[in-house]
């Protein structure tokens, strides 16, 4: 089910109406509002930008891997894909893609996964959960730890083996590459900018990613 539907976007930067550099390991929370779009850009290639959405009028209504696949009977977004929520709301829909495929299984890394996946000692090493709840915990309660999911990683490059396990490769991405996405409704956006060094899913060296907005 490899999926490479490329397509360029026609939004120039300079007309953007919102750009921030979020480092390694940071994470950014924003709501988008209807018709806007929202581009992650992977800067310097093969990092892994874990991703969730709600909707944000009912924030109980999160990101759905399991609706947006069955949606689309692919495992994997790129450009055309409809992100769906628990509900079958579409949330967003990915208008340009350059780097081809995206992961939606891997979910993603946490102190208790880094030490099942790598060693004991690796417990306290920072993770995207941790930069998940983070974010939420900055909401005035609106969202709590029950309301993280399985998220998608744009970027990332998680082949399934021919008896139905996953892998952790070198990624697909290079330097500038980006997915764009256009709201199409109130969506909360989550990012954990991955900080993983025991994988090569960002090439063992975590780097900035790139976010930027435009009206339509």
């Amino acid at each position: 089910m490899a999926v490479f539907n490329r397509v360029e976007s026609p939004r120039q930067v300079e007309d953007a109406i919102y750009s921030e550099v979020i480092q390694a390991g940071d994470g950014w929370m924003r709501v988008l509002k209807p018709g806007q779009v929202m581009r992650i850009v992977d800067l310097e290639g093969n990092q892994a930008a874990d991703t969730l959405f709600y909707d944000a009028e009912n924030p109980e209504d999160h990101y759905s891997a399991v609706a947006t696949i069955t949606g689309q009977s692919n495992i994997y977004l790129s450009t055309g894909s409809t992100l769906r929520a628990e509900s079958g709301k579409e949330l967003l829909r990915i208008v340009a893609d350059t780097c081809g495929r995206h992961d939606t299984v891997g979910g993603s890394c946490s102190a208790q996964s880094n030490t099942v996946r790598y060693s004991h000692d690796k417990l306290s090493m920072h993770n995207c959960r941790d930069t998940f709840m983070l974010q939420l915990a900055g909401q005035d309660g609106v969202y709590t730890k029950r309301d993280l999911a399985p998220n998608i990683n744009f970027f990332m490059n998680v082949p399934v083996t021919p008896d139905g396990g996953l892998k952790f490769d070198d990624g697909v991405s290079a330097p500038g590459c980006y997915v764009e996405m256009q709201s199409i409704c109130r969506t909360m956006a989550l990012i954990s900018n991955c900080p993983q060094l025991n994988n090569p899913c960002n090439a063992y060296n975590p780097t900035p990613i790139q976010v930027l907005i435009w009206d339509k």
